[in-house]
C-alpha cells in the first residue's frame, strides 16, 4: 500500500533508538502554502521539510529538535496540511491544525502570507489562537526587503501585537525571530542554552508503596531491606494497621519505602480500624511514584492479589510484582526451573498487569533484595525517556497501514497525529501519556488500543510503566480519554 508521505529520511529526523529529553514545543500553524516548512527548514538550519508551491505538500507532521549553545532547545512541529487527506472543508483542516497546537505546544508561531494579504481564513484561525491563552508569535512571511514592509501592517488587527516581518525563503530577520522564541521559552526552559538539570528530578525522593494481602510478608520485605527491625513483623494478619513512611538510601538514590497495611474485602474486615487502615493504604496507592506489589509464594495468586493489582492498574500506576518466601515456592526443584515456573504462574494469573517486571525473593533469608532495586531503576529509566513525537507518529502510522482498523459503520479510524504528553515530568517516575488526535473517538476500540500499545512496547522500554491514552477527535466537542 502506497502513502501520500515524505520519505522516512526526511520526515522523522530522530532514530528510534535516539535518547532524548523532554523539550518546549514549538508549532508552526498558518494556512498551507504561506511558507510554514520554509520556516521550519530555515530555523532548523537544514532541509527536512518538503517546500513547494503546490498547497498542501507537507501531508504528515515532520518534528525536530533544534539545540544551540546559545538558544533555548525546543522541538519544533511543521504541522503543514494536517487532514488534507479528509474530506471537510478547507476551514476545517485549518481548525484542526489549530486544535492540535493548542494542546500540544508550548509556543505557536502563527504564519501568515503578506503577498495574499488578510484572509477569512487567517481570521478564524487567530481567533481560535486568541481563545487558547497560548503563547503566540505573529509572522508575515515573504517580506523579503525594507519595501514590502507596508504590507504586514494589516495583520496587526489579528489582536497579536506588531507582526514580525521576515523572509523565510531568504533569511530576513532571523535573528529577531530567534530572540523572541528564546524570551517566550525562557520561562519553560530556564537560562538561555541550558535545559532543566535532570538532578532536580533525582533529587526528589522515590516513593514506593509496598502493598499486598494481610501476611504476604510486607514488613519483613522492608525490615530486610533496612536490615533493621524498623516495623512490626507478626504472623498475625493485619499488624500494620497504618502507612508508614520510611526514609531509604541505596546507591546515591533516596527512597520513601511506604510499610502498607494489607487489603482484604470490605466484608472481611473485622473493625473501624482495619477499614480505616485501608483507606490509607488506597490513598497510599495514589500518592506513591512507583507501586511494589507482594505476593505469598506459599498460597500463590489469588482473587486479593488480583483485587489490589487492579487497585494498582486504576490507579495508572508503575509497578514491579514481588514473589515473597520463594523459599516456600517449590523448595525441591531447580533454582532455574523454579524461577520459569514463577514467570508463568505471574503471567496467567496476572494477566492484566501484564507491564510489571516479576521478581522473586525471600525476606526470611534475605536474598535477591538487590533485584527490586534494579527492577525499580529499569522502570525510572524507560520513564524519563520520552518518545520522539516524530518517531512515534511514523511508528503508529506505519502499525495502522500494516493493520488497518475495522470499519464501523461506512467509517474507518484515521490517526491524524500523535505526542507524548509532559505534565507529569516533575515526578521521580513520570508515566507516559500519550495524546491520540483521531477522525473520530468512537472509531478507537479499546481492542485496537492495546494494539498500538503492544506496538509501541515492542519498539521502546517501557518495562513496569502503564499506558494512559487520550483521544480527541477533530472536532473539540468531542472528547474521550
Amino acid at each position: 500500500m502506497v502513502r501520500d508521505r515524505l520519505p522516512a529520511a526526511i520526515s522523522m529526523t530522530l532514530p528510534a533508538s535516539s535518547p532524548t529529553s523532554f523539550l518546549p514545543r514549538v508549532a508552526i500553524v498558518g494556512r498551507p502554502n504561506v511558507g510554514k516548512s520554509a520556516l521550519f527548514n530555515r530555523l532548523l538550519g537544514r532541509q527536512i521539510a518538503i517546500v513547494h508551491d503546490q498547497p498542501g505538500v507537507t501531508r504528515d507532521r515532520v518534528a525536530s529538535e533544534f539545540r544551540a549553545e546559545d538558544r533555548c532547545a525546543f522541538e519544533l512541529t511543521d504541522t503543514g496540511g494536517i487532514g488534507a487527506t479528509l474530506d471537510d472543508g478547507f476551514a476545517e483542516q485549518v481548525r484542526t491544525e489549530a486544535d492540535i497546537a493548542i494542546d500540544t505546544a508550548d509556543v505557536i508561531l502563527f504564519v501568515v502570507d503578506s503577498r495574499d494579504g488578510l484572509t477569512p481564513i487567517d481570521q478564524d484561525l487567530a481567533a481560535v489562537l486568541r481563545q487558547s491563552g497560548q503563547p503566540v508569535i505573529l509572522i508575515a512571511n515573504k517580506i523579503d526587503t525594507e519595501k514590502s514592509d507596508p504590507l504586514a501592517a494589516e495583520f496587526s488587527a489579528l489582536g497579536f501585537g506588531e507582526p514580525l516581518r521576515i523572509s523565510a525563503a531568504h533569511g530576513r530577520n532571523f535573528e529577531d525571530l530567534r530572540d523572541q522564541l528564546d524570551a517566550a521559552l525562557r520561562p519553560l526552559e530556564g537560562p538561555v542554552g541550558e535545559e532543566e538539570p535532570e538532578e532536580d528530578v533525582n533529587a526528589t525522593p522515590t516513593k514506593i508503596a509496598i502493598v499486598g494481602r494481610p501476611n504476604v510478608g510486607k514488613s519483613s520485605m522492608i525490615n530486610a531491606i533496612l536490615n533493621d527491625e524498623r516495623t512490626i513483623v507478626s504472623d498475625v494478619a493485619g499488624t500494620t494497621r497504618d502507612a508508614v513512611d520510611i526514609p531509604y538510601s541505596r546507591d546515591g538514590r533516596d527512597y520513601v519505602l511506604i510499610d502498607t497495611a494489607g487489603l482484604r474485602r470490605r466484608q472481611q474486615m473485622d473493625t473501624s480500624v482495619e477499614v480505616f487502615s485501608a483507606m490509607r493504604t488506597e490513598k497510599s496507592i495514589r500518592r506513591a511514584d512507583l507501586c511494589v506489589l507482594v505476593i505469598d509464594a506459599a498460597s500463590g495468586v489469588v482473587s486479593g492479589d488480583r483485587r489490589i493489582a487492579r487497585l494498582i492498574l486504576d490507579a495508572r500506576k508503575p509497578c514491579v510484582l514481588v514473589l515473597n518466601k520463594f523459599d516456600l515456592y517449590h523448595p525441591d526443584a531447580v533454582y532455574r526451573d523454579r524461577i520459569e515456573q514463577f514467570r508463568e504462574d505471574m503471567e496467567d494469573d496476572l494477566f492484566f498487569l501484564p507491564y510489571a517486571p516479576r521478581i522473586a525473593i525471600s525476606a526470611k533469608d534475605r536474598k535477591h533484595l538487590g533485584k527490586v532495586f534494579k527492577a525499580i531503576e529499569t522502570v525510572r529509566s524507560a520513564a524519563q525517556a520520552p518518545v520522539p513525537t516524530g518517531v512515534l507518529n511514523r511508528l503508529l502510522r506505519d502499525s495502522i497501514e500494516r493493520n488497518p482498523p475495522p470499519m464501523k459503520g461506512n467509517k474507518r479510524l484515521k490517526l491524524l497525529y500523535a505526542t507524548q504528553k509532559r505534565e507529569d515530568r516533575q515526578r521521580a517516575i513520570p508515566v507516559p501519556e500519550y495524546l491520540l488526535f483521531v477522525n473520530h473517538t468512537n472509531l478507537l476500540s479499546r481492542t485496537y488500543e492495546r494494539f498500538l500499545e503492544n506496538q509501541i512496547r515492542e519498539q521502546f522500554s517501557m518495562e513496569g510503566l502503564p499506558f494512559v491514552f487520550t483521544v480527541k477527535s477533530r472536532r473539540r466537542t468531542d472528547k474521550s480519554k
